[in-house]
């Protein structure tokens, strides 16, 4: 089936930062281990649009404030992770993307691209380029740049380079408005790269002197950035849907997700990011309108599955998996909001499975723990999470819950992000460690494939088996949803048989804003698009 687009090492630390970030600090309560545990309320999630939000006549004028979950402290996509919980709005706001993904189509759609189509055998992809967009400086945004832009972004290792490089064979222009993209294998998601950081275009001069100079074709540019406090960009007339009807964009970083709903109550801020599972439910009941977006993997406990750790054991990281019960963990750091669950993608998930996850069941972690421990194992293992109270409460869960079965816990608190990032790619020293995969809805295979392939250069887990790498290559040469289905349900077969990590939840992120922003548009990676919002007064 043709699939077409159209208008309707360091390398491993780039590409995964993001995991080891989980929903923003919040008050957790605690209780004794034996506590009964309320099941969190499902169904009460709609995702997408969320409230009222009718247009009218867009106005012009105003900046729009947006309190961002994480400060993009460089605007070089190959420094910052492009996705909307690590600074990707910034980035978008300043180079835009030449695909969009359309959540409500589920495609991707071309955005500064014309048309990207695919051959039959999704081998090779052709990229047409619209007319006369311009970068901020006036070079023209055409093939050459792409190709350029692609390969700066691989060779200075940007975020998707352990997926883009074995993939793609060639790159090449065949005339100043086209781009052929040969693969090594069939790729039926590749869209999907070019809706994120690569397909972020920087302009020649961004990236030609010693300096880096955030140069590209996105509806705005630097004005103004102090560290920590605020970043403003300030509106490109040159913008090729046409100036953008806002003067300006402000982004700022409160500290925690109460902070920032804080922010848009007292309308300090126009715009909120929103993961952590209480404060989403407290800006749903206030009405807050928005968008509603779903991850799945976004609550995770890695196992380090390497030789000499517990985790090289198979039956260790079933006891493990067996023993951890998401409600238990959702209740203690969540007061049971969220979406707990130990399935790959939970029921609210258009690739929900009918395979079902291994169940939880003490008495078969205790036999299976015994099992290693007659061959053995010692029973130790360590779990890293952070300092936060959220962190601490699901440590404490996480730890009796591992020893309610045999296990001897020693938590490992990190408070530092970069310090645990260091720990888990670096030197991959860690038993256990809280975090999150974050697999998008737009596209299954990319993070599947980077944490959990044996070829993977950012699989820090040390994970490897046959079986499911031949299911990520079916996932990634699955041209239609049902193709997609049917190697996600081996995916998660497979899962139940070799427990590569633990599934704890999912996570619902909520973009909200005040009743007077319109215009903004949602793509892949939970990032917005700014270039065509505007304040009614």
């Amino acid at each position: 089936m043709k699939r077409i687009a159209r208008g309707r090492h360091g390398l491993a630390i780039a590409t995964v930062a993001l995991s080891v970030m989980v929903s923003a600090c919040a008050s957790s309560s605690s209780s004794d281990d034996d506590a009964t545990t309320e099941p969190a309320e499902r169904g009460r999630y709609e995702f997408g649009l969320v409230g009222d939000q009718a247009d009218g006549e867009p106005v012009s004028g105003g900046t729009l404030t947006f309190a961002d979950y994480a400060e993009a402290r460089s605007l070089n996509p190959t420094q910052t992770y492009a996705t909307g919980s690590s600074g990707g709005d910034a980035l978008a706001a300043v180079y835009d993307v030449l695909m969009r993904y359309n959540s409500e189509t589920g495609e991707h759609d071309p955005w500064v691209a014309e048309s990207l189509e695919s051959n039959d055998a999704f081998t090779v992809w052709t990229l047409q380029l619209r007319d006369g967009v311009e970068f901020s400086d006036g070079t023209p945004l055409d093939a050459d740049a792409v190709v350029a832009s692609i390969n700066y972004f691989m060779e200075n290792r940007g975020s998707d380079t352990a997926l883009l490089a074995p993939n793609v064979k060639s790159m090449k222009t065949t005339d100043a408005s086209t781009v052929v993209f040969t693969m090594n294998s069939p790729w039926a998601q590749f869209p999907s790269m070019l809706a994120q950081g690569a397909g972020m275009i920087l302009a020649p001069a961004a990236y030609a002197g010693a300096e880096f100079k955030p140069i590209g074709a996105g509806p705005f540019t630097l004005d103004s950035y102090a560290p920590a406090e605020e970043m403003v960009l300030k509106a490109n007339p040159s913008y090729w849907k046409g100036a953008p009807h806002l003067d300006a964009v402000r982004f700022i970083w409160p500290l925690t997700d109460d902070a920032k709903l804080d922010a848009l109550n007292d309308a300090s801020a126009d715009v909120a990011y929103l993961r952590n599972p209480v404060t989403v439910d407290t800006a749903l009941e206030e009405d807050h309108v928005g968008e509603l977006q779903l991850t799945s993997f976004g609550n995770i406990v890695s196992i380090n599955n390497a030789e000499g750790r517990p985790g090289f054991d198979v039956r260790v990281r079933k006891a493990i998996a067996l023993a951890l019960d998401p409600a238990v963990d959702f209740q203690r750091a969540y007061e049971g909001k969220g979406l707990p669950g130990n399935e790959l993608f939970p029921a609210e998930s258009r690739w929900a499975s009918d395979v079902e996850p291994l169940a939880i069941d003490e008495a078969e972690a205790k036999k299976l723990l015994d099992e290693a421990k007659a061959d053995g194992y010692d029973g130790k293992i360590s779990y890293m999470d952070g300092t936060d109270p959220t962190s601490r409460a699901e440590s404490v869960a996480t730890k009796a819950l591992l020893e309610r079965v045999g296990f001897k816990v020693d938590i490992d608190g990190v408070a530092s992000i970069a310090d645990q990032i260091q720990k888990i790619y670096v030197d991959r020293d860690f038993d256990l460690a809280r975090g999150a995969a974050s697999v998008s809805e737009s596209d299954p295979f990319q993070r599947l494939q980077t944490n959990y392939s044996s070829t993977s250069l950012a699989n820090a887990l040390g994970y490897a088996n046959p079986d499911m790498d031949a299911a990520l290559v079916e996932l990634q040469g699955a041209g239609t949803d049902e193709a997609v289905q049917t190697a996600l349900d081996k995916v998660q077969t497979i899962w139940n048989e070799t427990i590569p990590s633990v599934v704890v939840g999912a996570n619902a992120t909520f973009i909200a804003h005040q009743d007077d922003v319109h215009g903004l548009v949602s793509t892949s990676e939970q990032m917005m698009l700014l270039g065509e919002a505007w304040k009614s007064q």
